[in-house]
């Protein structure tokens, strides 16, 4: 592990700051452009050539879930429930936002990373749950953890996986998740009125061209996210030199940063990166990769890493109850989401 200490942690996590925007108009512009490009595509769809409005709808429908991710940490005003009204709508259709709100936040216990028990984003298996799959499912779990099969499979994975752990809870007498999923799904019915009724796309082309295409997406900014290590600042990864793929992501390939100021919004993240680069980099023990291609250079066809964490990977490490494990491995495919 590279040596830093409490100081060099706090000059990254608590730089001298002289005012904190109470609105921030930059993350309100971006939710503009968003919402109406989404608007613009459905209602143009007909007009416009197909593979632009696959690219254009799965980019909008991945940008939604990266404002998504920033209205979670307090963005762009003071009052959350104003943030979280604007992260709201379902443009993915899957994901209601306040499970994902409540999932990532505590992701963000960083001492639990990957950890997939405790760990909501973590792709990694316990033993006892990689055990349980069978030939077919260990070999879908390991294509998985290509970059290909990532892109390729992965968000189907984690759709179904997540599904079915939600209706489990749902069938199993849990109310709150009920009372959520009913609130989603009459959002979502309301959406998919504007989509097939009023601009009259069909749900084949929404459900893959917008909400498939956008988890792809999606997943590729989370595959090299994080990766086991003795010690938790080593986790967490960054992917530098990517421009295009950055502003979709909204610079959360600059992951460890995130990690380290999860309430520092998306536009200021660049600047305070290169002040602190060799520090952050010392920090996290060198997890660095030259943008995206040098990701797929090193995993496109090769796995990320073993999916049975280290932690959890012979009978009886760190034993959990059968039901914990279970919850975990579900929940280990919302990763990215």
């Amino acid at each position: 592990m590279a040596d830093t200490t409490s100081s060099d942690r706090n000059a990254v996590e608590h730089p001298k700051q002289t005012s904190v925007a109470r609105i921030e108009w930059q993350t309100v512009l971006l939710a503009g452009v968003i919402y109406s490009g989404f608007i613009a595509i459905t209602w143009f769809w007909n007009s416009l050539p197909l593979v632009l409005v696959v690219v254009v709808g799965g980019w909008l429908v991945a940008w939604h879930g990266s404002l998504q991710h920033e209205v979670i940490h307090g963005h762009p005003t003071r009052n959350q429930a104003i943030n979280d009204a604007i992260g709201w709508p379902p443009l993915s259709l899957w994901l209601p936002y306040r499970i994902y709100r409540q999932a990532h936040l505590v992701h963000h216990r960083d001492e639990h990373l990957t950890d997939p028990i405790e760990d909501p984003e973590s792709s990694y298996f316990t033993q006892a749950a990689w055990d349980r799959l069978g030939s077919v499912g260990k070999l879908v779990a390991s294509w998985n953890m290509t970059l290909l099969g990532r892109l390729l499979i992965g968000p189907f994975v984690m759709i179904a996986s997540f599904l079915a752990q939600e209706a489990a809870a749902i069938v199993s007498g849990n109310r709150e998740k009920a009372l959520i999923w009913l609130k989603h799904g009459l959002a979502v019915a309301a959406l998919l009125v504007w989509v097939m009724v009023v601009c009259k796309m069909p749900f084949w082309l929404y459900a893959f061209g917008f909400v498939y295409v956008g988890a792809a997406l999606t997943r590729l900014r989370s595959y090299a996210e994080h990766r086991y290590a003795d010690h938790h600042d080593e986790r967490t990864a960054i992917v530098e030199n990517s421009p295009l793929f950055g502003l979709l992501f909204l610079y959360n390939n600059l992951h460890v940063l995130h990690h380290l100021r999860p309430g520092i919004p998306w536009y200021r993240i660049p600047r305070l990166y290169r002040r602190d680069r060799n520090l952050l980099v010392s920090m996290n023990g060198g997890l660095v990769y030259d943008g995206y291609l040098d990701v797929a250079r090193r995993y496109l066809l090769s796995p990320h890493d073993d999916p049975r964490h280290p932690q959890h990977s012979h009978p009886g490490a760190l034993a959990v109850s059968q039901d914990e494990d279970v919850t975990s491995t579900g929940q280990a495919q919302l990763n990215g989401a």
